[in-house]
């Protein structure tokens, strides 16, 4: 299994990103994913989630109504749509899929920083 995230980088306040996670060796219509980010000194926390057929997604009380997790089954990649960025939204993010209780991966992270 192989989550490869992009799309990270230097945004000012209010702009927007788009993150994707390209995935392989595992069949993606089967499994929901998950997007975490892990800001300095402070643990991982879950963003952003969409169940396996894409019909049903959570998202984080800090970012709901600005983020949007989505699924291209046709490239096995999931996105993370970020408007509105806000300089508490700097943080590494990283792509997350759970295959059994003992099997879950996770993918390199992603840096966004969101700054003037």
């Amino acid at each position: 299994v192989q989550l490869v995230e992009s799309g990270g980088g230097l945004v000012q306040p209010g702009g927007s990103l788009r993150l994707s996670c390209a995935t392989s060796g595992f069949t993606f219509s089967s499994y929901a994913m998950s997007w975490y980010r892990q800001a300095p000194g402070k643990e991982r926390e879950l963003v952003a989630q969409i169940d396996s057929a894409g019909g049903s997604t959570n998202y984080a009380d800090s970012v709901k109504g600005r983020f949007t997790i989505s699924k291209d089954y046709a490239k096995k990649t999931v996105y993370l749509q970020m408007n509105s960025l806000k300089p508490e939204d700097t943080a590494v993010y990283y792509c997350y899929v759970k295959i059994t209780l003992v099997r879950h991966y996770w993918g390199q992270g992603t840096q966004v920083t969101v700054s003037s």
